[in-house]
């Protein structure tokens, strides 16, 4: 469990490794963080045996992250590269030599073309998706393709804040996990750190959680807002050669 003061547990504020070779470049702009405590039982139902829910404050969590991928393209190709909507339902895990990282429950995207990484056990689901703003509130909005699940969310900027403890746990991992082929795939990412604002939800309406298989978030979430950071660079996704370990 991590807790303040537990260093076996603090998350890097900064990528822990360079990707010297991307094979994918990209912009993460416009994020919304909302995060929900569960019960960690409830969510390590739905890992694979090699990873052990991660916690925080003595509960799991899970986040929906809406946000738009810009510029995204692989290295060396010339262009400003694709822009997309992009929505994530991820949840926070430790592999069995303890390395923290994301565990994708679903991802929703605008664009045809991120549907190849479910070569490597990556969630994509195809569907329609929007972001906008409005005054002082950004909008983010999508439906899967065949209508369900769904979500509405609009959010309220505030105040950049002086990221906490936990506000970097819930934002900052350094890689994915995504299961295939019966092994276990990590994927590295290096950006600059998370610019955060605190924010508050006028609109939040979702079925995510219940179609991967979650009970109804209770309480209110942990919110945050992001105008983004731009230079990301995505690793190839490479098999973790550590063999399971839960506790």
């Amino acid at each position: 469990m991590a807790r303040e003061g537990d260093s076996s547990r603090v998350v890097a504020y900064g990528a822990e490794q360079r990707v010297r070779v991307p094979a994918l470049r990209a912009g993460w702009r416009t994020q919304a963080f909302v995060h929900w405590a569960y019960p960690p039982q409830a969510v390590q139902a739905l890992l694979p045996g090699e990873l052990v829910v991660d916690e925080y404050d003595g509960a799991a969590w899970v986040g929906l992250t809406p946000f738009e991928m810009t510029g995204v393209r692989p290295p060396g190709v010339p262009g400003a590269g694709l822009t997309f909507a992009e929505t994530n339902l991820r949840t926070y895990v430790r592999n069995g030599d303890g390395q923290d990282g994301l565990w994708f429950l679903s991802i929703e995207v605008g664009c045809p073309l991120m549907l190849a990484a479910r070569a490597v056990g990556a969630p994509y689901h195809p569907g329609r998706l929007g972001l906008w703003m409005s005054g002082d509130t950004v909008s983010y909005a999508g439906s899967r393709r065949g209508g369900r699940p769904s979500y509405r969310l609009v959010v309220r900027p505030g105040d950049v804040v002086r990221p906490t403890e936990r506000d970097v746990w819930l934002t900052s991992r350094w890689r994915s996990y995504t299961r295939r082929f019966g092994r276990l795939w990590e994927t590295p990412v290096e950006h600059e750190p998370w610019p955060l604002a605190a924010a508050t939800v006028d609109v939040l309406e979702e079925t995510l959680t219940a179609a991967a298989g979650l009970p109804s978030p209770a309480g209110e979430p942990v919110v945050h807002f992001s105008e983004g950071v731009r230079h990301v660079r995505l690793g190839a996704s490479r098999p973790v050669r550590t063999g399971p370990r839960r506790s």
